[in-house]
């Protein structure tokens, strides 16, 4: 990771900083905690003021527009050089990793404790995130192997401690898997783990965030998710930072919190003075130091227009998702992890369309057992009311690092072809334990909440069947233990994200009750495209015909049978791509939280007769390119006939 630096008064940023203790701060003996309460600062660096207007664009994260005046924050480095030990200070080595684990423990309670100030979307967020924390600070493989390198390397704490985290972090990043935005999150989570033990180990203060100015745009080289936790929306009017992404915990916290947002901005902590007034604009991903009149103006205007759209799509939620001529459309959230349940209720989405349950299975040594899993399912089922929830059975691949399935239980590498080999469904059905351990667990909780199961990578009708066996089995043994189960059992659903599977979506249809649509995968096996790896990733296209003809046998072969369809992909989150998916009959579709007021915004704007008369045109062309120009050409007029 790079160093961070430390908090201080005006001027630019450098290697300065009031430390602070509390939940986010302490050392190992005590001594970050003593500097902190003597407001120790780092060295500061003076620097001429700047006087010019300057623009940087970064990564959009949450929406909003801020002008105020920035305020520069940054952490004392870490100072932990590298350290070999001598054999006789290897027992003295293991109690400092065990102080500072203690430590850092306590810290993290201190700062679940104040999550009650927050708001309970921010909540919700955080809380899950600081109990993965507190497990990594168990058994943990992380622990385990820093001190494995303490005893046999004969490495110092902090030293032992980082070596094996980015030996994690590298494992996990090196996984073949499309979710590249998850591998990342795990990997930052044991490296974020880490660099509180580091900063114990060594005795540094954390950042402080106390006493940042009532309307302040804030600005550091970097934020995590337990920084984010101490700031305080009612005051601070943006965030803006020169490392992370859309997809980490800290930008799914900033969202929650309702704090605009823009992360990745190249050379902000170069440019940034403390005292300078900027306008961040967190929907297009910019922030302009030192505005000239003329940015000035524009900043408000973009803040009264985004406050006037705010307040549109704020209507839409509690507006049913129609088309104008009164056909009613599903609009589901995808869900990765508990920690976005508050982003699904602020979106107003009408349940789960996919709950990914690989969440239970990572970073740990040993698999989730039935009673873990029964009150994770409980939890979201419960959040969710009575809104439909879609349950994906685990979904583990070669390529995915999962220690507790690598235990003799999955295969140890992901061979020369993982999307290709052991995973998915047939995984499961290998290993039918893992599959009954999951079924149990969501038939416990069937009763409270209205909750169906998704089989994933299916290829052909034998293995729904056998798999529905298997579920029927699990069924009948809950009921003679005197389990209650509803009379009739959720549905049994099956992705589509094949073309074996498409293809044969007419058999497999006999004996699913629900399809959905991983237009993701499907496009990435039709057109052989990792769109992971850069040589290749301008071929991935799920416009292609190819990929288009598949989703349209699929959906005509559920639709024959009457049986429920749905998009869980990328596609559609894509309001561009709404018009087509409704023309070729789907009435459900599931995205990722934030997209659903623009997709339902798009649904109130179409008739499906138009829908349907544009799929036929989309569905008549073979040359990619001309697909792409319909759709982005819809609306326009001549391209609705």
């Amino acid at each position: 990771m790079k160093s961070e630096k430390a908090e201080g008064p005006a001027g630019a940023l450098g290697a300065r900083g009031a430390a602070h203790g509390g939940a986010n701060g302490g050392g190992a003996h005590g001594g970050a905690e003593r500097a902190a309460e003597r407001g120790t600062e780092a060295p500061r660096k003076p620097a001429a003021r700047q006087t010019r207007e300057h623009a940087i664009r970064g990564i959009a994260v949450a929406p909003g527009i801020a002008i105020g005046l920035i305020y520069d924050t940054s952490e004392i480095p870490a100072e932990a050089p590298r350290r070999n030990i001598q054999p006789g200070q290897v027992e003295a080595e293991r109690q400092r990793l065990t102080d500072a684990v203690a430590l850092s423990r306590k810290q993290l309670g201190k700062l679940k404790s104040r999550l009650a100030i927050l708001p309970e979307e921010a909540q919700e967020e955080l809380a899950p995130l600081l109990d993965a924390y507190v497990l990594m600070l168990g058994n943990s493989r992380l622990l385990r192997g820093a001190r494995k390198r303490i005893e046999t390397g004969l490495l110092a704490a902090e030293t032992a401690v980082q070596d094996e985290a980015e030996a994690i972090a590298a494992l996990i990043l090196s996984a073949r898997d499309d979710d590249r935005a998850g591998l990342k999150r795990r990997a930052d989570e044991v490296r974020e783990i880490a660099r509180r033990l580091t900063r114990n180990l060594t005795a540094t203060p954390f950042r402080s965030l106390k006493d940042v100015p009532e309307g302040s745009i804030l600005v550091a080289e970097e934020l995590t998710p337990a920084d984010a936790a101490l700031l305080d929306p009612s005051r601070i009017a943006g965030v803006a930072t020169e490392e992370g992404g859309a997809d980490g915990h800290t930008a799914i916290m900033l969202r929650a919190l309702g704090i605009p947002s823009v992360l990745g901005c190249v050379g902000l902590t170069e440019s940034a003075q403390r005292g300078d007034q900027a306008v961040l604009d967190g929907s297009a991903g910019t922030i302009v130091l030192r505005p000239g009149e003329a940015a000035l103006e524009k900043g408000r205007e973009a803040l009264a227009a985004f406050a006037k759209e705010r307040a549109k799509l704020a209507k839409l939620r509690r507006l049913p998702a129609v088309t104008t001529d009164g056909e009613p459309v599903e609009l589901q959230a995808n869900l990765e992890i508990p920690a976005e349940l508050p982003l699904i209720a602020q979106a107003g989405a009408q349940g789960i369309g996919l709950l990914r349950t690989e969440f239970l299975f990572m970073n740990r040594e040993d698999l989730p057992d039935e009673e873990a899993q029964t009150q994770a399912y409980a939890q979201v089922l419960e959040a969710m009311g009575t809104d439909q929830v879609t349950i994906r059975v685990l979904d583990w691949g070669g390529e995915k690092d999962m220690e507790a399935l690598s235990q003799g239980i999955a295969p140890t590498h992901a061979g020369p072809n993982p999307a290709l080999g052991l995973r998915g469904l047939r995984l499961l059905l290998k290993r039918p334990e893992l599959l009954e351990a999951q079924f149990a667990a969501i038939l416990r909780v069937a009763d409270r909440g209205n909750v169906r199961i998704l089989l994933p990578l299916v290829t052909n009708p034998s293995e729904v069947k056998e798999a529905r066996e298997v579920y029927e089995r699990v069924a009948r043994r809950l009921r003679r233990k005197g389990v209650h189960l509803p009379d009739r059992l959720p549905e049994l659903g099956c992705m589509i994200e094949t073309p074996g599977a498409a293809l044969a979506a007419d058999a497999i249809a006999l004996e699913a009750d629900f399809f959905a649509i991983g237009t993701n995968d499907l496009a990435m096996y039709t057109l052989a495209v990792d769109r992971a790896e850069a040589e290749v990733s301008h071929l991935y296209d799920p416009l292609h015909p190819a990929v288009l003809r598949l989703m349209q046998f699929a959906t005509e072969a559920a639709l024959r049978l009457r049986m429920p369809v749905s998009v869980c992909g990328e596609m559609a989150g894509n309001p561009r791509l709404v018009p087509l998916l409704l023309g070729l009959g789907i009435r459900c579709l599931s995205m990722n939280a934030s997209a659903i007021p623009r997709v339902k915004q798009m649904v109130r704007s179409l008739d499906i007769a138009d829908c349907a008369r544009f799929a036929r045109r989309v569905m008549e062309q073979s040359d990619p390119q001309r697909i792409h120009e319909l759709v982005m050409g819809f609306g326009s007029g001549s391209e609705k006939g």
